[in-house]
């Protein structure tokens, strides 16, 4: 068997390491008699394997004390519905800045609850940029102030942390979560689903500062309040049990990889060598974001014609690189170069480009 450079925007590659230890303890965990995924969420081996992903995660993190940290169900998009039901009053004024499609699907999820205004929205210019900060309409008494830190479509990315002043800031960290240091002391709610830097899909991670969570918020059923799953440690109902596994041993090999910093250091020269491609191709390549504002996770490209399209997906994959196609939403070709994804993996598809040029151009 010959694993691909698998470049899928979510579910996305995970470490190879990772797979062959959960392979190796599948049918067995550490002696248990049985495998991680056949046992109680509540007996003492996946307590221990949950403590220990916390732990590492806030190690790799650097999360304080006063935020409490949880693995729920769902994805990204319901806490974005349960963000607005927790921490806004009924009918309360909500601030939003979009920045490409995922902030619009955050914003879509709070309007049946809140006065959601766009404070920002970068509609108008394609999502190409950021919406400079001077011209954001924040509300005075807003709630929260919402915003995507890395859109996967569209390829924007936010290299600074917006000051939003006492208003706590809410920020869907789901592409670019652990891919460099982070002040989470900056934040009120940081969110994030797991399914490209954390591990498989089907868990997400919510860190959220513990003073917010005296909020009264909507009324709501007990599994949609944050207090709960805050009290009942990420187990009110039964969790994804072997997805927050995953997500633990991906933890524990960041850590042992060198952890947030040399992470920053490899997806700087990764995104680095695959945009220099793209800018020195003469136009045969080209990508469409504002250079300040462009993705490291997420490359999105176009070829100069739309019919070498075909082509050059089959011959890709043909040369082991996959999940290359672009976004529906956006058309073109989508690069997803995660934590998981290897430099040579990056250098392969560099090198595949260049070729793939000199012959098609």
């Amino acid at each position: 068997m010959s694993r691909a450079f698998n470049f899928s925007a979510g579910p996305a590659t995970l470490p190879e390491s990772v797979l062959l230890q959960a392979q190796s303890e599948l049918l067995e965990w550490n002696n248990a008699g049985a495998s991680i995924v056949e046992l109680s969420h509540r007996g003492p081996e996946f307590i221990q394997v949950a403590a220990e992903a916390e732990r590492n995660l806030r190690t790799l993190m650097s999360i304080p004390d006063d935020y409490a940290v949880l693995f729920l169900q769902g994805g990204a998009t319901a806490q974005q519905a349960l963000i607005a039901l927790n921490f806004a009053d009924p009918g309360q004024t909500v601030d939003y800045v979009v920045s490409g499609h995922w902030g619009k699907t955050a914003l879509k999820q709070v309007k049946p609850y809140v006065n959601a205004n766009v404070a920002a929205n970068g509609e108008p210019g394609g999502f190409r940029d950021i919406p400079a900060r001077d011209t954001w309409n924040l509300s005075k008494d807003a709630a929260y102030v919402h915003y995507t830190a890395n859109e996967t479509i569209h390829g924007v990315e936010f290299r600074d942390i917006p000051d939003t002043g006492d208003v706590p800031l809410v920020a869907d960290f789901s592409s670019s979560i652990v891919s460099e240091p982070l002040d989470v002391s900056r934040f009120g709610v940081i969110y994030a689903g797991a399914q490209k830097n954390l591990g498989p899909v089907g868990v997400s991670v919510v860190i959220v500062k513990r003073e917010l969570l005296e909020r009264a918020g909507q009324p709501r059923a007990e599994i949609f309040d944050y207090r709960a799953h805050v009290k009942g440690e990420s187990m009110l109902n039964t969790p994804p049990t072997y997805n927050w596994y995953l997500a633990g041993l991906v933890f524990k090999w960041m850590l042992a990889e060198g952890g947030v910093e040399e992470f920053a250091k490899r997806n700087a020269r990764k995104s680095a060598l695959l945009y220099g491609v793209i800018d020195n191709s003469g136009g045969f390549y080209r990508n469409e974001v504002v250079v300040g504002a462009r993705s490291r996770m997420n490359v999105p490209f176009f070829l100069k014609d739309e019919a070498l399209d075909k082509p050059f997906l089959k011959e890709a994959e043909a040369a082991g690189l996959i999940s290359l196609k672009g976004h529906r939403a956006l058309g073109g070709m989508r690069a997803s170069i995660y934590n998981a994804m290897p430099e040579a993996g990056v250098q392969a598809l560099a090198n595949f480009m260049q070729d793939f040029q000199k012959r098609h151009g």
